[in-house]
């Protein structure tokens, strides 16, 4: 098994550093639920499927790399609240070894 080290700090402001699988296929909104790093039914309402952005985050690391935007994420986003210009939906983040390293804030729950 693979893991990489992300940050992902809550909606408390409290900063976690956990060790995330890449060989499992899941996404970054599936991690903080794995994690249990906000109350539960509060994140990936949806199911992942880029249609609430109950996981919309923050990418505070520059230097990662991440995948490309695609329209239904960025359509989501253009409805949602408390977007700033680094916002991502996690659900469309899969967890790869070119994420080690990153560190994520997760927007407030509306």
């Amino acid at each position: 098994m693979s893991d990489v080290n992300i940050t992902i700090i809550d909606r408390d402001g409290v900063s976690h550093t956990i060790p995330a699988p890449t060989d499992m296929a899941m996404s970054l909104m599936e991690i903080v639920r794995a994690y249990e790093l906000v109350p539960e039914g509060t994140i990936g309402i949806c199911g992942g499927m880029a249609m609430c952005a109950s996981c919309q985050c923050y990418i505070l690391s520059e230097d990662i790399p991440l995948p490309e935007m695609l329209p239904d994420e960025e359509m989501m986003l253009d409805e949602a609240y408390n977007v700033k210009p680094n916002s991502r939906l996690g659900c469309q983040i899969p967890v790869t070894e070119e994420l080690e390293g990153l560190i994520v804030e997760l927007a407030p729950e509306v």
